[in-house]
């Protein structure tokens, strides 16, 4: 990415996240991370990635409001970037966290399991 780009990016992570925060903090839809957003070089399109804590159909219900609310947020956006056309954004679900959470939770598994063992060899 390009240093403007990387800037554009910046400032759309930013306010999306100061909006998810201040307009959609509603318990019914988890909380939502923006975690990354990527701009492509013709700054057209923002791909905006966000993580939610909450159970699959609280995500499922998130990612439903987000594509409802596509322009609306866009508009909101669209009133802190000073360029001549605002990217559209495109919203993609970043289960890295879940995956995180289930590696941890499956090498704490197998260090109960070694602990639980011992050393029976005498030394």
């Amino acid at each position: 990415m390009s240093i403007r780009t990387e800037r554009v990016a910046s400032v759309i992570k930013e306010e999306i996240g100061a909006l998810l925060v201040r307009d959609y903090n509603n318990p019914a839809y988890g909380f939502i991370t923006v975690t990354d957003v990527r701009v492509t070089a013709d700054l057209k399109i923002a791909k905006v990635m966000f993580s939610i804590m909450g159970a699959p159909d609280v995500q499922k219900k998130t990612m439903a409001m987000l594509e409802q609310e596509r322009s609306h947020i866009r508009g909101m956006v669209a009133r802190k970037l000073t360029l001549r056309f605002i990217p559209d954004l495109q919203f993609y679900h970043d289960t890295t966290m879940d995956r995180v959470h289930r590696i941890n939770t499956l090498i704490n598994e197998i260090h109960k399991n070694d602990s639980g063992h011992g050393d029976t060899s005498g030394s």
